[in-house]
C-alpha cells in the first residue's frame, strides 16, 4: 500500500525500519486513528480499504488492553513519549464476536514515533508492530519449567509452598499430607538411579490417581510429595493417607525378590502459624510414622493457643504423635 509519505515522515520510517524489518508498519493521524499500513497488517485480520471508519489504533487491542494502549498513544501524540514499547493482546479475527477469543488471540508489541507538522507539534504518528507471541509463549514455558518438576512433571516445592502461603493468607486451617518412600536413598545405592527414577515417578503417577480433583499434589524433593487436603477434618484426611498407604502397599505386594521391595510413609499436619512450621510438624509425622516401622501415617498435634511456639517458631511443641496402619 501507497503510504504518501513526506519528507518528514520518510525519515520517521527510515529510523524505525532500521530497528526491524519485516513489521507491520503503521500510520495514524493526529488523533491516533489508523490512515494506512503496510500490506502484512492483514495479518490482524483488519482489511482498512473495507471499512468506511477507520479504527483508533486502541481497538486494535483486547477491551482490557485498550486503556493502556490509548494512553501510550495519547503520551507519544502529546509530545511527552517517544519510542519504546507497548506490549497487548489482538484478536486477529478483526474483533469478530463469531471467533473464540482463545483462538485467535495473538501478543503484539508497538512502538510509536510522532510526526512533527510544520509548527513542530504531532500531526501524527507512525509505528512498528511486532509479534511477540512466541516470545510469550517461550516465557510461559520458563515460567512453567521453573515451578514443574522435570521427571514427576509435578508442581515443584517453591510452588507448593506458594501455594500454601495463599491458602494461609486465606485463613488456612487445611490438613496437609507429605508422603514419602521408605528407604529411597538405600534402594539407589542398590538399585541406580535409573530403579530410584522408575520408583519416583511410579510413586507420583500413583499418588495422581489417588487425590481428588480438589486436592494439590506437588514433589518436595526426591522421594517426598506434599498434598494439600481441603474441605477434610483431620481424622477423615488421615483416614484417607491411610487408605492411599494400604493401596500402595497392596500394589506392590508379589513383585519379584530381585525387585526393590518399595514402601511408603505419610504425615499430617494443619496448615496453621507459617509455612515452613507446618511443613515441619508434616515431617516429623512423616519421621514417626517410619519410626513406627513404616507404611504407617504419623500426625503430630497442633501447638497449643498462646504458646511460645506461635511466637517463636524456633521452639515447636512436638505434640502427641499417632501412627495407624
Amino acid at each position: 500500500m501507497n503510504m504518501g509519505l513526506s519528507a518528514e515522515e520518510g525519515m520517521v520510517l527510515h529510523g524505525l525500519l532500521e530497528e526491524a524489518a519485516g513489521d507491520i508498519v503503521i500510520k495514524l493521524d493526529r488523533r491516533g486513528f489508523l490512515i494506512h499500513a503496510s500490506t502484512n497488517f492483514g495479518e490482524l485480520g483488519y482489511d482498512l480499504s473495507l471499512l468506511l471508519l477507520l479504527p483508533h489504533v486502541s481497538d486494535l487491542a483486547e477491551a482490557h488492553h485498550a486503556s493502556a494502549l490509548q494512553e501510550y498513544t495519547d503520551r507519544v501524540l502529546g509530545g511527552k513519549a517517544q519510542g519504546g514499547w507497548i506490549e497487548f493482546p489482538v484478536l486477529t479475527c478483526g474483533s469478530s464476536p463469531d471467533c473464540p477469543a482463545h483462538d485467535c488471540r495473538r501478543w503484539y508489541a508497538l512502538s510509536l514515533r510522532p510526526i512533527a507538522g510544520e509548527d513542530g507539534a504531532a500531526c501524527g504518528a507512525m509505528g512498528l508492530l511486532r509479534s511477540v507471541q512466541r516470545l510469550r509463549a517461550l516465557e510461559g514455558e520458563l515460567h512453567a519449567s521453573v515451578l514443574t518438576d522435570p521427571l514427576t512433571g509435578l508442581s515443584n516445592r517453591h510452588a507448593f509452598c506458594s501455594s500454601l502461603s495463599r491458602h494461609l493468607g486465606a485463613g488456612g486451617g487445611q490438613m496437609v499430607a507429605v508422603f514419602a518412600v521408605d528407604r529411597m536413598r538405600a534402594m539407589f545405592m542398590q538399585y541406580g538411579q535409573r530403579a530410584a527414577d522408575e520408583i519416583q515417578w511410579g510413586f507420583a503417577k500413583f499418588l495422581e490417581s489417588m487425590i481428588f480433583p480438589e486436592h494439590e499434589l506437588a514433589q518436595l524433593d526426591g522421594e517426598r510429595f506434599g498434598v494439600v487436603i481441603p474441605d477434610m477434618t483431620p481424622r477423615a484426611a488421615r483416614s484417607w493417607a491411610d487408605d492411599v498407604l494400604r493401596t500402595f502397599a497392596t500394589l506392590t505386594i508379589g513383585a519379584s525378590s530381585r525387585s526393590p521391595q518399595v514402601s511408603a510413609s505419610a504425615g499430617l499436619a494443619r496448615l496453621e502459624s507459617t509455612v515452613d512450621w507446618t511443613l515441619r510438624q508434616a515431617e516429623l509425622g512423616l519421621v514417626m510414622a517410619r519410626a513406627g516401622g513404616g507404611m504407617r501415617v504419623g500426625q503430630c498435634g497442633r501447638l497449643p493457643p498462646g504458646s511460645p511456639g506461635r511466637a517463636d517458631h524456633s521452639q515447636q511443641s512436638l505434640g502427641v504423635a499417632s501412627a495407624a496402619r
